[in-house]
């Protein structure tokens, strides 16, 4: 049963969010349409204004509404150590863990030839000009450990070989409160390979 058209292109146009088939972007739509119109505009005027507003930090490439975002242009981070990641929401969880206070790199995304994306797409080279430019003496990889997170890393690692800039990737491993029984063979791996000594 077809709707209004404005209807059917509310719903059509909700479906573009990740996760969102038409029987979710129906419930969302009636929703705002029902009993949430308010919120609807407010949505609305907010989707318009980011849109049109946001755009990547000249610096780290993350989102930002200003040239340079609040925290390259934080005086108290450190431009010394440089954390690598794949995404934004990357970059949120380490600030909301709280305990990083180097700068950044957003890539924006990983290698992945199949899909066409290659170290231009993802902004290699701007980085790289960055860890020369800014005197970086660790890059930190963050990038999420599957294929071509892993892939990425290595590659960037490659090209900067004789740099004599400090390397690390993240830890990866059991988590805190896991058990082993319940772990994945990749986790353990992981775990074993990056195990350390017991400190007093």
């Amino acid at each position: 049963m077809a709707f209004s058209p404005l209807v059917d292109e509310l719903v059509e146009s909700l479906r573009c969010l990740p996760g969102v088939g038409q029987k979710t972007a129906q419930r969302m739509a009636f929703h705002l349409l029902e009993r949430a119109r308010s919120g609807g505009v407010r949505l609305s005027d907010a989707l318009s204004n980011a849109m049109e507003g946001v755009r990547r930090c000249e610096s780290c490439q993350n989102f930002s509404d200003t040239e340079v975002c609040g925290i390259c242009d934080n005086p108290a981070r450190s431009n010394g150590t440089l954390c690598v990641v794949e995404s934004p929401s990357d970059l949120l969880a380490i600030e909301q863990a709280g305990d990083y206070k180097g700068s950044y790199f957003v890539l924006m995304g990983h290698l992945s030839p199949i899909d066409g994306v290659g170290p231009e797409e993802i902004g290699i080279e701007r980085l790289l000009r960055r860890v020369g430019e800014d005197g970086v003496t660790e890059l930190i990889l963050a990038t999420n450990p599957t294929v071509e997170g892993e892939a990425t890393a290595h590659y960037i690692s490659d090209r900067l070989d004789g740099s004599g800039i400090l390397i690390t990737r993240l830890a990866h491993g059991i988590p805190v409160g896991g058990e082993l029984g319940y772990v994945d063979g990749f986790t353990l791996t992981h775990a074993f390979r990056g195990r350390k000594p017991l400190l007093d």
